[in-house]
């Protein structure tokens, strides 16, 4: 018995390796997906993925595999070579295009990796993999106008596609250098208010290397006074990843606008089409108002869910602002229904801002609902229209309702 144990002890690695010469392409393909996946062992996966290619050099899935490990584990010169042999053999592999489009991609390379989504577009013009790597190419290039295009026809075949219906949210603004909007709100108050208000804007947005940039001016008629607000806005493109948005706005009319108006984003665009946001808003009538804001959004095939919160500090509380808004797209960026509920005073509605004065915290109590249209026809032309009421607690122990109605129309060129 002593000397059968050392025998099996003396014999037992050459009987693994055996074991394993004997596995075939296939096994070992699984074991290296495996191992890669679950246990996340790229250089393990890399040599189970050598080892099947010497059994089987023209195992086309296997090679693709070996050079996505090489692109995860930074090696991007070793995965080119193994990509480039997949396409040199078939050109017409998917898999192979979409693998080293995305390679080049991550590397900033991104006029190279437009070029071999267009050979896998040549022969599969309908891949929704390949159509979305090359909206986020152009995109990265800043060629918005095809980006849209590439994501306009990835939804007409597939309207419920998550990631390409994120996409052409982000970048609708982009498709053109130009843009002129103006719109119109009538705000009634059933008791808070004798006379109604009117509010109007007009903006110009030109679209930039580094992001857009709007200037805006706002009127309004409130409390039977008339008055005026410059605001200027921008969203500058940080990376792939980040983006924020700035505020400045001044008037002279006090009481029907905030002196001075500011406000700073910062958006992070996440995986699992995410985006969240943190930053402050900030007024000043007779004296500073700071206001804190945090969102999630979330796209899922014709939805878009969007959760926020307004923080607001004061002496002796904190004033509390909630809002879930959610969108169906029926067709394009700008082809949606919308709806809203919240409680408490949003400082980003210029409808109700002025309510946020620093004296006035207990005020804020409200409850609010909110539904919308938007529409675009013949591509550039954008028409919308907003209703919301709100039961406002304008006193202690006193509410009223508030009734909003808005229309608009957008131009871009």
């Amino acid at each position: 018995m002593k000397y059968r144990f050392l025998l099996i002890l003396l014999f037992f690695p050459f009987g693994v390796l055996f074991a394993q010469g004997t596995l075939s392409s296939d096994d070992l393909f699984q074991q290296a997906r495996k191992m890669a996946f679950d246990n996340k062992n790229y250089p393990g996966a890399i040599a189970l993925c050598k080892e099947a290619l010497s059994k089987s050099p023209d195992y086309t899935d296997i090679r693709v595999f070996l050079g996505r490990l090489y692109t995860w584990s930074k090696y991007t010169d070793s995965a080119r070579t193994q990509l480039i042999e997949v396409l040199t053999r078939h050109p017409d592999n998917e898999d192979g295009a979409i693998a080293y489009a995305s390679l080049e991609y991550w590397n900033n390379n991104s006029a190279k990796a437009l070029q071999f989504v267009q050979q896998g577009l040549k022969y599969h013009p309908a891949s929704t993999d390949l159509l979305l790597l090359k909206a986020k190419v152009l995109i990265d290039l800043k060629r918005f106008q095809e980006a849209n295009l590439a994501i306009d026809t990835l939804l007409k075949a597939n309207p419920k596609n998550t990631d390409a219906r994120a996409l052409a949210d982000r970048i609708s603004d982009n498709t053109s250098k130009n843009k002129m909007s103006i719109n119109y709100d009538f705000v009634y108050f059933d008791k808070q208010f004798n006379d109604p208000w009117h509010l109007a804007s007009v903006d110009y947005t030109r679209q930039t290397d580094i992001g857009s940039i709007t200037g805006r001016v706002n009127f309004a008629n409130r409390f039977n006074t008339n008055g005026a607000q410059l605001e200027m806005d921008a969203y500058p493109h940080l990376s792939k990843t980040f983006y924020a948005y700035l505020n400045a706005g001044y008037s002279d009319n006090v009481g029907v606008f905030p002196k001075y108006r500011a406000g700073f984003s910062l958006y992070a665009n996440l995986p699992a089409s995410f985006e969240g946001e943190a930053g402050f808003r900030f007024l000043s009538f007779s004296g500073p108002t700071w206001i804190y804001t945090a969102s999630v959004s979330k796209y899922y095939k014709d939805y878009w869910f969007n959760f926020r919160t307004f923080l607001t500090p004061s002496n002796n509380n904190i004033s509390q602002s909630y809002a879930l808004n959610v969108r169906y797209y029926y067709g394009g960026a700008d082809d949606y229904f919308s709806l809203g509920l919240g409680t408490g005073i949003s400082p980003d509605d210029p409808g109700n801002s002025v309510l946020l004065n620093s004296g006035n915290v207990y005020k804020l109590r409200s409850n609010n609902v909110s539904a919308g249209y938007r529409h675009s026809f013949k591509t550039l032309n954008v028409f919308f229209i907003n209703l919301s009421l709100a039961n406002q607690e304008y006193l202690p122990h006193t509410r009223g309702n508030q009734f909003d109605a808005g229309v608009g129309y957008i131009r871009r060129f």
